[in-house]
């Protein structure tokens, strides 16, 4: 089991403070957010994960080290001086040689509150798909929703819709087969989104629907919700 985690991005919301430090390692609850992160994958079953970083990565690669505090072995895949996008970074990731046949996407900035293996067990389920993305009945709660969704596949995914149809939202986790990956131009900028998209557009993506609410650091507030919530779960 292998999560691929997307931790290169400018975070220009965030800034200054990112200016000067990675989004990766902003202080959530008295801890850089990484190392929430890591341990809540090492908890799943997750043993192997890679990192992909541009910005300031070589500060996360400080601090994260081979991984092994975590339980976890750590590998990196640097984008290099040009951002390449999310898709483009974890196909960067590819033609390192660096990914499995499947394994789990995750986002830098995304702390979830549910079974972190549970999109890998379902791909590895099904033949009929090449991507378990992982969703939540948002209906326009906490960001846009952008899913259409019968509760086992994912039909539609349009990033920035209006649609009210569209009542889910991608969680910030999902399973891939790298073949899919693959078949995208490798040296590149594009984002991961047109990959959802085009894939659910073929019927290829199946859907995990989450019961608890996603936390994110990709914004003041969102940083702040999250620190809240950690806060809480400590035993007294």
């Amino acid at each position: 089991m292998l999560a691929a985690i997307l931790a290169g991005g400018l975070a220009t919301r965030m800034l200054p403070h990112t200016a000067t430090v990675p989004k990766a390692l902003l202080d959530v609850a008295g801890r850089p957010f990484v190392d929430w992160q890591l341990e809540r994958l090492a908890s799943h079953g997750y043993r192997d994960v890679v990192l992909c970083v541009a910005h300031l990565g070589g500060m996360i690669r400080d601090h994260v080290g081979d991984g092994a505090r975590y339980g976890l072995r750590v590998t990196y895949s640097e984008e290099g001086p040009t951002l390449l996008g999310t898709g483009g970074a974890l196909r960067a990731a590819a033609a390192q040689g660096l990914l499995p046949d499947a394994f789990l996407v995750t986002y830098g900035d995304s702390y979830l509150p549910f079974d972190y293996a549970a999109p890998l067990r379902d791909l590895d389920a099904h033949a009929d798909c090449d991507m378990v993305m992982a969703v939540y009945k948002n209906e326009g709660r906490f960001d846009p929703s952008n899913v259409l969704t019968d509760g086992a596949r994912v039909l539609a995914y349009e990033k920035g819709t209006t649609d009210p149809a569209f009542d889910h939202i991608d969680y910030g986790a999902m399973a891939l087969r790298r073949g899919a990956l693959e078949a995208r131009p490798a040296g590149v900028k594009w984002g991961l989104d047109e990959l959802q998209r085009d894939l659910a557009r073929a019927g290829r993506v199946r859907a995990v629907v989450a019961a608890e609410r996603f936390f994110e650091i990709g914004s003041p507030e969102g940083r702040a919700t999250l620190e809240a919530f950690l806060l809480q779960q400590r035993p007294a």
